[in-house]
């Protein structure tokens, strides 16, 4: 047992150095690509991990005065607070309802219009439309909804004066409970579906040109082929934006919902984004709005956990 154990630990102290000195002879040969990702890595390590020791004050009755390190620790206070408010039903379902919405509404369209991009032939006219659907992504939130205030006022928007001049009566889109959540899915789709097609893009050239050749030969149409070629082909790419999206199920947007929000539609535009900015920002909770903010993202994290599991267990590569 000696021996096979001395054998095992020599085999495992080998394979360390083995892949060590892989790492290092693969820095030194790409050095410059690596130099190329430092950029990056410092923007995630200064503004997404470093910040992340703030969760503790989640976990405290925290004062600025006193410091994170002085402030009085109340362990589970600020959760149990925040699940037994009755605002949490609400918040849970004004979120939950405008994701899902995103998810079977907007999600698919990047994939549709990718699909209908790559039967564009001529080049020049097929670089037009990608300049022209990435454009409203580059627009502020702030455009977005002005924009809309301009189109569906009930006063003096342009809907309403067409619906007006054909005969039909006005029609309260920016105060009706009914089409608020529509709106925003539909101010979504409009600024980010064009910019979503970059990746699927991306995805559809590595697809293998043969296999569009073998469809031909067995008489497959341009619609068949991307059934059957191009869609199993950028699937795992499909899988892994599904999983990613999951993650942010909790997330719809502060400033889209904060800057559609008035008094008539506040019991539908209530999410756990302006929540937190209601009470850590404007009333100075910073420890409770921490610990719904710290709620939310561990939501996330197990969605994310749970549905690459799932991608692993049907077969596919999933995130990690």
């Amino acid at each position: 047992m000696d021996t096979q154990s001395a054998a095992l630990q020599s085999s495992v102290t080998l394979e360390k150095k083995m892949k060590r000195r892989t790492l290092l002879s693969d820095l030194k040969r790409d050095k410059y690509l690596y130099m190329l990702v430092l950029p990056g890595v410092f923007f995630f390590i200064l503004f997404k991990y470093v910040p992340m020791w703030g969760i503790i004050i989640a976990f405290q009755e925290y004062s600025p005065y006193a410091g994170v390190w002085n402030s009085e620790w109340v362990g589970l206070e600020h959760f149990i607070r925040f699940f037994s408010n009755p605002d949490f039903i609400l918040l849970f379902r004004n979120t939950m309802v405008i994701s899902l919405l995103n998810l079977v509404f907007f999600f698919p369209l990047p994939i549709i219009l990718s699909l209908m991009l790559n039967e564009v032939n001529n080049q020049f006219f097929k670089s037009i439309l990608q300049s022209i659907v990435y454009l409203p992504h580059f627009l502020s939130w702030v455009i977005i909804v002005g924009i809309s205030f301009l189109l569906l006022s009930q006063s003096s928007g342009v809907v309403n004066m067409m619906m007006v001049s054909l005969g039909f009566p006005k029609y309260d889109f920016l105060t009706n409970t009914d089409t608020f959540w529509g709106m925003l899915v539909a101010q979504n789709i409009w600024k980010e579906t064009g910019w979503g097609t970059i990746i699927i893009l991306a995805a559809i050239t590595a697809v293998d040109p043969q296999l569009y050749e073998a469809a031909k030969i067995d008489g497959a149409n341009r619609w068949l082929q991307a059934w059957h070629v191009t869609l199993p082909g950028i699937r795992s790419v499909i899988l892994v934006l599904l999983i990613l999206r999951l993650g942010h199920i909790m997330d719809v947007g502060f400033e889209q919902v904060f800057l559609m929000n008035n008094g008539a539609v506040a019991q539908y535009a209530d999410v756990f984004e302006t929540y937190v900015y209601r009470n850590g920002i404007q009333s100075g909770q910073f420890s409770y709005s921490t610990a719904v903010g710290l709620f939310k993202s561990v939501v996330g994290l197990v969605l994310v956990v749970l549905a690459n599991k799932l991608a692993k267990r049907i077969g596919e590569e999933g995130v990690y």
